[in-house]
């Protein structure tokens, strides 16, 4: 009913349209016929899955997604390995260290273990962080870079050194 009401109510009002006074168009100056292009440009600009922010998140969320949603999914497996890798380690580590505390004999080396392994439940906890952040630093770069129609080329240079170039088809 009231989308009834709102829709008499708008063709009521679209009425009073016909007594407004459209301004006729000023001439211009007459404008030369512009020639055909002969080179046709492709479109270089395509937009991503995702924007690059969007993917930014996601990697920075779960390792990994924002380059798999972007088409890298090789990339985003090596960040979904370390980040299972990194907990793991951590949790054998956490283990461990329980182990080490249970078995405690108050003796200095096995103070020495514990503060050990402290250290590198500490040690895989940043290695975890880190795979968080560089993968969303990369999921962003990889959603700005998205259509860039370039491959890297690495030869072997005539005097024994290495040539790299970028080639770029259109």
């Amino acid at each position: 009913m009231r989308a009834l009401i709102l829709a008499c109510g708008l063709l009521l009002a679209g009425g009073g349209a016909n007594a407004q006074v459209i301004p006729e168009r000023q001439p211009t100056r007459q404008q030369q016929p512009q020639p055909a292009d002969t080179i046709k440009v492709p479109q270089f600009r395509t937009e991503p899955p995702v924007s690059p922010v969007g993917a930014m998140w996601r990697s920075l969320l779960i390792p990994g997604w924002g380059q798999s949603v972007l088409g890298r999914r090789v990339t985003g497996a090596v960040f979904i390995v370390w980040e299972g890798l990194t907990l793991t380690m951590i949790v054998k580590s956490a283990n461990q260290l329980d182990y080490f505390e249970r078995i405690d004999d108050g003796s200095p080396e096995m103070a020495e273990k514990i503060d050990g392994k402290k250290q590198e439940i500490e040690d895989w906890a940043f290695l975890l962080i880190f795979n968080h952040l560089i993968s969303a630093a990369e999921a962003f770069v990889s959603g700005i870079l998205w259509d860039f129609p370039a491959d890297l080329d690495v030869q072997a240079a005539p005097n024994g050194g290495v040539q790299a170039g970028v080639s770029i088809e259109f």
